[in-house]
């Protein structure tokens, strides 16, 4: 039997690679006689973007840009393709993984920092960038990333906005004209993992602010700048960020780089798998193990687990779903994708101690699985 072994990063706990090692080490302590591949997944969340890298046997680029706040970073981003297309981790110059937890400020926090990253790709020849959103610590509608492209966003005086994304709903034009010339002849790729809109209960202020320290007050804030933002952009580039289903992906800032520079907002599993030659891999399994923290109804909404199974389907194969947390009852919708759902908790544990008990949980799991499936055999 041979196994391909694909999870998504366990958030808060193990990254794709490192569930995808316990797995095979779980297997292989088992009495079941398999091999096994491990192809660890990611869907536009943080680590996709080093994920793409490495499997496309890219090339790193470390550079000094500028943090959530404006500090002095040093941090990296890939090229691939022979250097004409740019991976990039948005979460590696703007991520929430670079702040303590005092220092999650939305109403100041910059992508200014991915901006950088994204110009220092042209410099190098790049004329494709593929930018993975996930964990990032910013609410400004990708306004930083622009402004570090060229693009000026003025007041009702003409005056640039001393503070984005805080002053927006001051926001009355944006001037193009400064633009990088560069990212006209560029096609520029988004990765999402949500399908949030941009504005109102389920957009990005709403649903992602909370997650990096907005309090409700500021989420309000937040929206009406985000808001404001839209109105400004519909009236200079006819592009209604508002509408655009992803928009709401890293705090909006999808939604901007759509309205601004024309970007491709994709499915990130589904570009993922496909950039990755994820069909070559399915083609020699017998069976396919995939999961990530929790599989429930949501990842169903084209969450990484759910991609891996839809491939896997497609090709007639059994796929395995493991999971911190799955659905007590039974879901027929679930059913139709992953033959078999397993929890790999081992005892009653409070969230901190199940994240940390991750790795040997999912290796105990798939353990006790190989066995299973010696039996079965």
């Amino acid at each position: 039997m041979h196994i391909l072994i694909s999870p998504n990063a366990f958030k808060h706990s193990l990254t794709a690679e490192e569930a995808a090692s316990a797995i095979s080490e779980g297997l292989m302590q088992s009495r079941l006689d398999c091999t096994c591949e491990c192809f660890p997944i990611g869907d536009g969340g943080d680590g996709t973007g080093e994920l793409i890298i490495k499997k496309c046997k890219g090339q790193l680029v470390n550079a000094d840009v500028t943090d959530p706040l404006g500090r002095k970073i040093n941090a990296s981003f890939g090229l691939i393709d022979g250097g004409r297309t740019a991976i990039i981790e948005m979460a590696n110059a703007s991520g929430l993984r670079l702040l303590e937890p005092g220092e999650l400020d939305p109403l100041h926090a910059s992508s200014f920092g991915t901006g950088q990253q994204i110009k220092l790709a042209l410099d190098k020849g790049a004329r494709k960038i593929i930018i993975g959103m996930g964990g990032s610590a910013t609410v400004d509608g990708a306004t930083g990333m622009l402004k570090a492209l060229g693009i000026h966003f003025l007041n009702a005086e003409c005056k640039e906005l001393g503070m984005l994304p805080a002053d927006l709903t001051d926001l009355a034009s944006v001037d193009l004209s400064t633009l990088d010339e560069r990212i006209n002849d560029t096609e520029v790729v988004v990765l999402c993992d949500v399908d949030n809109m941009l504005l109102g209960k389920n957009g990005a202020a709403a649903v992602f602010g909370p997650q990096k320290g907005a309090s409700v007050e500021n989420v309000k804030k937040l929206d009406s700048a985000l808001a404001k933002l839209a109105e400004v952009a519909l009236q200079q580039t006819g592009k209604d960020m508002s509408t655009i289903k992803k928009g709401g992906t890293a705090g909006g800032a999808a939604a901007g780089l759509y309205a601004f520079l024309n970007a491709k907002l994709v499915n990130g599993i589904e570009y993922f798998l496909h950039l990755t030659d994820f069909d070559k891999a399915l083609e020699k399994s017998d069976l396919v193990i995939t999961g990530e923290g929790s599989v429930d109804e949501q990842t169903l909404q084209g969450k990484g687990p759910f991609g891996v199974a839809q491939s896997a389907k497609q090709k007639g194969l059994p796929v395995i779903g493991l999971a911190g947390m799955v659905p007590l009852v039974r879901n027929e919708n679930l059913k139709k994708y992953f033959d078999v759902l397993l929890a790999i908790g081992n005892q009653p544990f409070d969230l901190p101690a199940a994240l940390a008990c991750s790795a040997a949980n999912l290796k105990r799991t798939s353990a006790e699985l190989g066995d299973l499936l010696a039996i079965a055999k």
